[in-house]
């Protein structure tokens, strides 16, 4: 897997002039930059997708499908693709194009140091990094806006459908004594709570625990769990799902249970945050984040390769 991202990173390299590289190459000290990520519109560092050409964005693309499992490319590419159309229902007043979405790496591959690169732009950001043969993707997020296009009622688009359908399949199916945990508010906050801080902070757990369900409940809490992991390729899946401690989660539930109305859920353990809310656009604009307490940034990895550097 390693080497895969590897020679997609230089192999997009090697395609880039001197020009190109200048503005999409930073250095991985910038810990600054390198934190400084957002789900809005505007502008990104790097080099814009839309202004490569086309040897150039599939090499793009290249990254992306290395690191993400298919059915969440096929999500990225898709809430790319709502950027136009979102734009059309604007009437073209802010200028929205699916080209609008930048890549800027950290460092190179070679050597020992540590390298990444983050793919971000309107309601999607990916952050990787890699240190010592260890890979970290935190945060990710994905947004839609639409969230979903319909025709007659019946959906023809919906990218982040099955973020909100086996969250709603949890709550359904657990009894009502843990329903009335999982659910600690009527009204769900207007975006996620960590919105897009360089930090998870001391967001206090709440709701309901896998103790609290009966067995089929658990399953599904895990499942939603593993479904967030599985953004990533199913090596990279399997080692986050590897570090999950099932036993002590948290899920939590705000806002109202009835489709089309505003909702909002996070999953929380020691070390893992997931966050997703519908609530703007009469609940059809949708964010979710998958986060890591310590280790966003590759925060973990880079402590452990400075501490390693430091002792030899």
């Amino acid at each position: 897997m390693l080497h895969e991202i590897t020679e997609a990173t230089r192999g997009l390299l090697g395609l880039l002039d001197e020009g190109q590289r200048a503005v999409a190459v930073r250095a991985v000290s910038d810990d600054d930059l390198r934190k400084r990520w957002a789900y809005t519109p505007g502008p990104r560092p790097g080099v814009v997708l839309g202004e490569l050409d086309r040897e150039q964005r599939k090499a793009v693309h290249r990254l992306l499908s290395c690191v993400l499992s298919p059915h969440t490319y096929a999500q990225v590419t898709t809430v790319m693709a709502l950027e136009d159309v979102l734009d059309d229902r604007e009437g073209g007043r802010r200028d929205r194009h699916q080209g609008d979405y930048a890549t800027v790496l950290f460092g190179v591959p070679g050597a020992d140091e540590p390298w990444g690169w983050r793919f971000e732009g309107h309601h999607l950001s990916v952050s990787v990094l890699v240190a010592d043969g260890r890979v970290s993707a935190t945060p990710f997020f994905l947004g839609a806006n639409p969230a979903r296009v319909t025709y007659r009622g019946r959906t023809v688009a919906q990218p982040l459908r099955l973020e909100e359908e086996l969250a709603r399949e949890l709550l359904d199916r657990m009894g009502r004594t843990a329903r009335g945990l999982a659910v600690v508010a009527d009204r769900p906050p207007p975006d996620l709570r960590t919105g897009n801080a360089r930090h998870v902070g001391d967001l206090e757990p709440l709701g309901v625990t896998p103790a609290q369900l009966d067995r089929s409940s658990r399953e599904l809490l895990v499942g939603l769990v593993r479904y967030y992991l599985d953004r990533l390729h199913s090596d990279l899946a399997d080692e986050e799902f590897d570090q999950l401690d099932p036993d002590r989660l948290h899920f939590a539930w705000e806002g109202s249970a009835m489709r089309g109305a505003g909702h909002y859920y996070r999953i929380q353990g020691p070390e893992l945050l997931i966050e997703y809310d519908n609530t703007a656009n009469e609940a059809n604009h949708a964010h979710s984040v998958w986060r890591r307490r310590s280790g966003d940034f590759g925060d973990d990895l880079l402590a452990a390769h400075r501490a390693a550097v430091r002792h030899e």
